[in-house]
């Protein structure tokens, strides 16, 4: 999950140059995602091993639970947490996030 927004506008070839410069390469058998500023739209680079595919997503109202703008560029989901995320749950409470501690 990229953090920054990314326009939706952009085509394939322009989110593939975002997933090279966040990511650094664009992986086979990995998703890629971004989303717009308000985080009501998202769309997802796969890159299939074959070719690359370019999806969107569009919330009609409210908003996907994306990451906030930090010191990190990226974040990476697991497989669960990436499920949440299309359908609009907070992905952040899954995995590692539903760890409960003791301060």
């Amino acid at each position: 999950m990229a953090v920054e927004p990314l326009d939706m506008r952009a085509g394939t070839e322009t989110a593939l140059a975002r997933v090279i410069k966040v990511f650094g390469e664009a992986k086979s058998h990995h998703a890629y995602l971004f989303a717009n500023r308000r985080a009501n739209r998202m769309k997802v680079l796969v890159h299939d091993g074959i070719g690359i595919w370019l999806c969107a997503r569009r919330l009609h109202q409210g908003s996907f639970a994306w990451a906030a703008l930090g010191a990190a560029p990226s974040v990476s989901l697991g497989t669960e947490q990436l499920r949440a995320l299309v359908i609009g749950l907070p992905w952040y409470r899954l995995g590692e996030g539903a760890t409960i501690r003791v301060a």
